[in-house]
């Protein structure tokens, strides 16, 4: 930014939970959070029964694929419709905390239609913050004059995509990287703004449930999530701002891992967790527990 006292003008991409990130922008001088824009089509491909059954006994396997049905048989809710109904609450929250802040929230269906186009170029901003969102086109990450920049949970380049934690306890890494990155058209790909790591070690008091720990881990990532963005657009309006390229041929880019992948992982910690002698620190209960969850899901 120049010195001319202009501020940075922001807009936020999001599904939610970005009350925190919101209440750190607005407090950073030299910073202007000129609308929240809140996706709330959180699943973009609408699949047929025949492709939803494909797609669950390849990602769950047929005897969660088979217990997902009698759910539904029986009129039950199954997970995915629970995880809606959070993301939806998340959602409600955020806009009535972007009101209180002052800050306009906008909710659109999908960020790429003309109209919500039409409405993120109205905001007339310098930088798009992505914090969430499905993959976007360059027909929306664009529209902000210096681009828009995204929160990734991995060490790019080494770890593009996801999800998050799975793949650095798949390939035995002992931490777990946070980077800050301009969007690009490939995933995971735009010039490095700032970039940390955080140690990664599987607690096995989760047993072999590896889901739950993950998920628990990530929660406890958003704090240094937070942090490192606010950190990065202070640099930016601020002028400080050094972007790296990064170096592509150096990493992977993950994709969401397959009902094999997930036993795999299971067959892994266990193996480690026998050699490294940390079962005996769990009690018989646990052990018992973790091996019986492990024949279930195999």
């Amino acid at each position: 930014m120049s010195s001319d006292n202009k501020k940075l003008r922001v807009i936020v991409l999001t599904h939610g939970d970005a009350e925190s990130l919101l209440g750190n922008l607005i407090k950073i001088d030299g910073v202007e959070v000129a609308g929240m824009f809140i996706e709330t089509e959180v699943n973009r491909r609408i699949y047929g029964l025949r492709d939803k059954l494909r797609r669950s006994i390849r990602y769950e396997g047929y005897a969660a694929t088979v217990m997902k049905g009698l759910r539904l048989l029986a009129n039950r809710k199954d997970s995915s419709s629970d995880e809606t109904s959070q993301i939806r609450e998340n959602q409600r929250a955020l806009g009535k905390t972007a009101g209180l802040l002052g800050t306009p929230a906008h909710f659109l269906s999908n960020y790429h239609t003309e109209e919500s186009i039409a409405l993120m170029r109205a905001a007339e901003a310098d930088l798009g913050i992505v914090w969430g969102t499905n993959i976007l086109k360059e027909s929306v990450f664009k529209i902000p004059r210096l681009g828009s920049v995204n929160i990734h949970q991995g060490r790019a380049p080494y770890y593009r995509g996801g999800p998050p934690v799975f793949w650095e306890l798949y390939n035995g890494e002992r931490e777990v990287g946070v980077t800050v990155h301009f969007v690009e058209p490939k995933v995971d790909t735009g010039e490095i703004l700032v970039q940390e790591t955080l140690p990664l070690v599987y607690d096995y008091s989760y047993g072999l449930d590896f889901e739950r720990f993950i998920a628990d881990y990530r929660a406890r990532m958003m704090e240094h999530c937070v942090r490192l963005m606010t950190d990065a657009v202070r640099m930016i309006a601020d002028g400080t701002a050094r972007p790296r390229p990064q170096d592509i041929s150096l990493g992977t880019r993950y994709r969401l891992p397959i009902k094999r992948e997930k036993d795999e992982l299971r067959r892994r910690l266990r193996r480690r967790w026998r050699e490294s002698g940390a079962h005996s620190g769990i009690s018989a209960k646990a052990h018992s527990q973790a091996a019986a969850n492990a024949s279930r899901e195999a």
